[in-house]
């Protein structure tokens, strides 16, 4: 019996050669297993193929010395507020001084109603005649024998007695002139004409306006970056602007606050500045070294820590963890850095750590337009 072939056979053997052909080739891709030599390269390693390096721009950067400042409110108030106290009782009779008259230290006052203080005075004077008359006349009697020794004894005791009573009298009257115990401007509190005062009351009240004092409060936190004898600049809200230094820094803090009294020593002998006006002070602090960068230039590296990528003399590309000390919008200052360190500007998002490129001084770069060398 004669073989028929169908067209499904002629079908099956032409499937069967192409399958034995291509097998035949050895192109076969299996699953887990390295690509072939013919294969192409991903663009990461064609870039390390070719012959020209990825082109940054760097700029070398050097350590700066750098001041930080502490800003500070609070008020002007004066050093020394002298209060002038009457040292007897007695009616205010006269008063020397207005408020903003300026006084020297022994300058009068006031003076109070004298009163009966003459009269007592010249009781003591004729009280301490009388006592030296008996006196001396007993030491006359006594050289006679006429008198006892007791007798004489107390006849001395008298007159001393008189004699105090007399001074007691004299110092009495001088306090009724009021003298200022030291130089200053008067302000209020001052005494009214009229008005009794008794020992110990206020006559006037002076204020000593040079040196001025700056009085703020420092927080916990900053109370250890300041010290006796730091400089100030203390601005008033009035336009004056002063230097000064630190000149008392409490010991504890306010237990309401948690803040710590500060006072700043400002020259005042024109005596233009006044007490009580309000005030902000920036402190300069002890300086340190940072490093000056563009913001532009931080990047994070693979675990998010901050930092700036650098390229060494090997033209290898580094990245250096660095800390923000301080910063503008611009600006930032770093820690972290050695002196003299390439650090990239331009390209540092399109290389990693151990990278070897080509780097560029940003100072040639700028004079020479460069094709662009990014990736999009």
């Amino acid at each position: 019996m004669a073989f028929r072939i169908k067209g499904s056979h002629i079908t099956a053997l032409i499937i069967a050669g192409a399958v034995i052909g291509w097998m035949s080739s050895g192109e076969i891709v299996v699953g887990g297993h390295a690509d072939s030599p013919h294969s192409v390269a991903p663009p990461a390693e064609r870039q390390e193929n070719q012959d020209e390096l990825f082109k940054v721009r760097f700029v070398t950067v050097e350590p700066e010395q750098r001041f930080e400042t502490l800003l500070l409110h609070g008020r002007t108030s004066a050093k020394s507020v002298i209060s002038v106290r009457a040292e007897t009782n007695g009616t205010l009779q006269e008063r020397f001084v207005e408020k903003g008259d300026m006084v020297k230290a022994g300058d009068p006052v006031c003076r109070l109603d004298p009163g009966v203080r003459d009269t007592d005075i010249l009781q003591a004077e004729a009280a301490l005649e009388q006592a030296k008359f008996d006196y001396e006349g007993a030491l006359k009697l006594k050289e006679k024998d006429y008198i006892s020794d007791t007798r004489v004894k107390a006849l001395k005791y008298a007159m001393d007695n008189a004699a105090a009573r007399l001074a007691s009298a004299k110092h009495e009257m001088s306090h009724v002139e009021i003298e200022a115990t030291a130089s200053g401007i008067v302000t209020d509190p001052i005494a009214e004409i009229g008005s009794h005062l008794s020992n110990g009351d206020v006559c006037v009240t002076l204020i000593d306006p040079d040196p001025m004092l700056f009085v703020g409060q420092v927080s916990e936190r900053h109370v250890g970056d300041i010290g006796i004898g730091y400089d100030a600049e203390v601005s008033l809200i009035t336009g004056e602007k002063v230097e000064g230094k630190i000149s008392y820094v409490a010991p504890a803090a306010d237990s309401a606050t948690r803040t710590f009294l500060t006072e700043i020593e400002l020259p005042n002998g024109d005596g233009k500045l006044r007490d009580g006006v309000t005030a902000t002070t920036t402190i300069k602090l002890e300086g340190s070294e940072a490093y000056k960068i563009a913001a532009s230039w931080l990047t994070l590296d693979d675990k998010g820590v901050l930092g700036v990528r650098t390229v060494d003399s090997d033209n290898v590309v580094a990245f250096n963890p660095v800390k923000i000390v301080a910063h503008t919008p611009e600006t930032m200052w770093v820690t972290g850095l050695a002196p003299g360190v390439r650090v990239i500007t331009l390209g540092q998002d399109y290389v990693i750590a151990g990278q070897t490129v080509t780097p560029v001084p940003a100072e040639i770069a700028r004079q020479v337009p460069a094709k662009a060398n990014a990736r999009s």
